[in-house]
């Protein structure tokens, strides 16, 4: 199978690392422009040089703004005004009781986590439905669908980026433009590890806490191994691909069987 995105132009928000990198370059090696995106300018201009080092003639340029704030985003519209594949990949995480979660850390979550996805898509949907022609997806998690009790704030701020995805594939429903959501397993990313030590011996050696963090707190997990962020960027470029064209209004699971349902 050929996933050629040759002429297409992809936008990948939190992009200078771990998961929304992978998926930069995933879709860079498909061969589509790629905007990559974060907050410091600097920070983008360092993924940016990355990802031409990793993926010799990519076409790949930055795009500096907070998308958490509708200024942020219309700042990055302004620059980009035309894009065909955007990736809603921007988002915050970490442990927290769950009755010590205030509500400006509710707020915080929500705007990061779904109100910047939202902004994003009412920018770009219509130019794409008039173009006959768009990909938009949502890095949800499997945290949307299993709650973890130690945030479940994150967790829930996942399951409406379900409800939004699934919303707004109705709205592109019969326009030649899919809205999908994917579900990432626990995935290993700098973050992620950092994570990991909040729960378990922070003396352990890597591959001995990630073992343990697996086995104790997801067990459910078939792989029994963290995601690499490469398997999350490989569906991505699928679900951004010509040969998707009938995959629209799904969440669609990469996450190592940890979700325990015969269901997508």
């Amino acid at each position: 199978m050929q996933l050629d995105l040759s002429g297409k132009t992809a936008l990948v928000t939190g992009s200078t690392q771990g998961i929304g990198e992978a998926i930069a370059a995933a879709l860079a090696r498909a061969g589509a422009r790629v905007a990559v995106n974060g907050r410091r300018a600097d920070a983008v201009d360092e993924a940016v040089a990355r990802l031409r080092a990793v993926v010799p003639g990519a076409d790949v340029v930055g795009a500096a703004a907070d998308v958490s704030t509708a200024e942020g985003a219309a700042s990055l519209v302004s620059a980009l005004p035309r894009v065909d594949v955007l990736v809603n990949n921007v988002g915050v995480f970490g442990a927290r009781p769950a009755l010590e979660i205030s509500d400006d850390e509710w707020r915080r979550y929500f705007e990061v986590n779904v109100l910047a996805a939202v902004r994003l898509t009412r920018a770009y949907l219509p130019g794409m439905r008039d173009r006959g022609w768009g990909r938009v997806q949502y890095i949800a998690s499997d945290s949307a669908v299993v709650i973890p009790a130690e945030m479940i704030h994150y967790g829930v701020s996942k399951t409406a980026l379900l409800g939004v995805s699934r919303g707004f594939a109705k709205e592109a429903a019969g326009s030649g433009v899919t809205v999908n959501c994917v579900i990432a397993g626990p995935t290993h990313t700098g973050g992620v590890e950092d994570f990991v030590y909040q729960l378990v011996d922070r003396s352990l050696p890597w591959e001995e806490a990630q073992r343990e963090f697996m086995r104790v707190h997801r067990p459910q997990s078939l792989l029994g191994r963290l995601i690499e962020p490469e398997e999350i960027g490989n569906l991505v470029v699928y679900l951004a691909s010509p040969q998707a064209s009938a995959t629209t209004g799904a969440a669609v699971r990469v996450d190592g069987g940890y979700v325990d349902s015969i269901l997508p």
